[in-house]
């Protein structure tokens, strides 16, 4: 685990994870342990929808809707059709499996135990009527926004 007491990586890096859908959820992960292995210390601050990534119900249960997403190369009106959303999930699981990327929650767990402090929102979670315990054991806290401002004052900031 870094100790991040060396100048050379005396760095920090803040990431903000907004939505909860499989695809943007691997973005922020893949950031925030590529940052751990190189020594980098990070917090990672669940909000709105992406706190659907640290919801004990949803982490293990995130959808890719094709909907919406002109990437996919796919027609919208072909994207809206039933069972789209499933077929496109379970497809996006596959290749993620394929590379050997880890599941959402694996993910987190690895990233918590390799020093990285997950947060929960506080508005985020007042508004979806969610406690500490609504969310998986990884995250340290709830706190306000303000908190984490505070928190990681100097930190490279990533907004995803």
């Amino acid at each position: 685990m870094p100790t991040f007491a060396d100048k050379e990586t005396d760095r920090h890096m803040a990431i903000i994870c907004s939505k909860g859908s499989l695809d943007m959820a691997y973005p922020g992960l893949i950031l925030a342990n590529a940052a751990l292995s190189e020594g980098i210390e990070v917090d990672l601050f669940f909000t709105f929808w992406g706190l659907d990534m640290v919801n004990k119900k949803k982490t293990d249960h995130l959808k890719f809707t094709p909907v919406g997403n002109p990437a996919t190369g796919m027609p919208q009106m072909i994207g809206g059709l039933p069972g789209m959303t499933a077929m496109a999930t379970r497809m996006m699981r596959h290749q993620i499996e394929d590379l050997d990327v880890p599941p959402i929650h694996e993910f987190l767990t690895m990233i918590h135990d390799a020093g990285g402090r997950l947060w929960g929102c506080k508005m985020s979670t007042d508004m979806m009527d969610l406690e500490t315990e609504d969310l998986i054991e990884e995250v340290k806290d709830i706190i306000t926004a303000s908190d984490f401002i505070e928190m990681t004052e100097d930190a490279q900031l990533l907004f995803i």
